[in-house]
């Protein structure tokens, strides 16, 4: 009797061929535009959304608007669009690591791919869905290409469920920018997955960060920043009360992520 061949897929559906993964394996190559606004809020409001004895926020925080585009291994996606686009929005928070080491969580980041979706999981991103929309800078001189010379202004916006949870906008002032949020330091998620053989028992999350390489940078555009979050009727980013941004950043960047380490 012939074997039927065994499945080789990283993730469902578990088909022989593998080709309708959902997710094939790393290495994972992203591209894409990033605004970046970085903020500060009452420290002692962000201890409901950190995991116990990961460390206490500092209260500095950074929400990135990205333009996404991915590719893996082969680049199959670049010709195929709708698999290699998307666009998300991320928020990190600062806490206190080691003496002097710098580190950021994750407590949430929003997608609208289901793709980009399960991949964040994997790495303990915990990515749900939400729609981006984030001003464009275009290489050309033209009042719709957003310039980022001084005085170009740029807007983002993030709705979860059909309701507005975040708003910013930023000024740009000609002046080169550092980075920000998880572009300066690494970043934890939380990976945990539910057993329904035993759905009375919850998961204990494990801590993880990218393993990232490659970096490539277009160099960072300072501005200022206004920055609003909603209340929601189930999301939990209003819980931080009221932010001010101190600063904002905007530009292109790549990178690859191979894999995760424990952090």
């Amino acid at each position: 009797m012939n074997r039927l061949p065994m499945p080789t897929p990283f993730s469902p559906p578990f088909t022989a061929s593998g080709r309708s993964a959902l997710v094939q394996a790393p290495p994972w190559h992203y591209a894409g535009w990033l605004v970046n606004v970085a903020f500060a809020f009452e420290a002692e409001r962000a201890a409901a959304l950190l995991p116990a004895g990961l460390g206490r926020a500092t209260g500095q925080g950074c929400v990135h608007f990205a333009d996404w585009q991915f590719c893996g291994a082969d680049g199959a996606e670049l010709l195929d669009p709708v698999y290699a686009q998307y666009r998300e929005t991320i928020v990190v928070l600062e806490i206190e690591g080691p003496p002097g080491e710098q580190r950021f969580y994750c407590p949430f980041i929003y997608v609208d791919q289901d793709i980009s979706l399960l991949r964040g999981w994997l790495q303990g991103w915990p990515k749900k869905i939400g729609q981006t929309w984030v001003t464009r800078s275009l290489p050309i001189a033209h009042p719709a290409a957003a310039s980022l010379g001084r005085g170009g202004r740029l807007g983002a916006s993030l709705s979860v469920k059909e309701r507005r949870l975040v708003d910013a906008s930023v000024t740009l002032n000609g002046e080169p920018g550092e980075r920000l949020g998880f572009l300066r330091a690494p970043t934890i998620g939380a990976i945990g997955w539910p057993d329904l053989t035993r759905p009375r028992e919850v998961p204990v999350p494990r801590h993880l960060r990218a393993d990232i390489v490659d970096r490539v940078e277009s160099g960072w555009s300072a501005g200022s920043a206004t920055l609003r979050f909603h209340d929601h009727p189930v999301e939990e980013l209003a819980l931080l009360g009221e932010v001010r941004a101190t600063q904002a950043t905007a530009g292109w960047m790549g990178l690859t992520v191979r894999g995760a380490f424990a952090a």
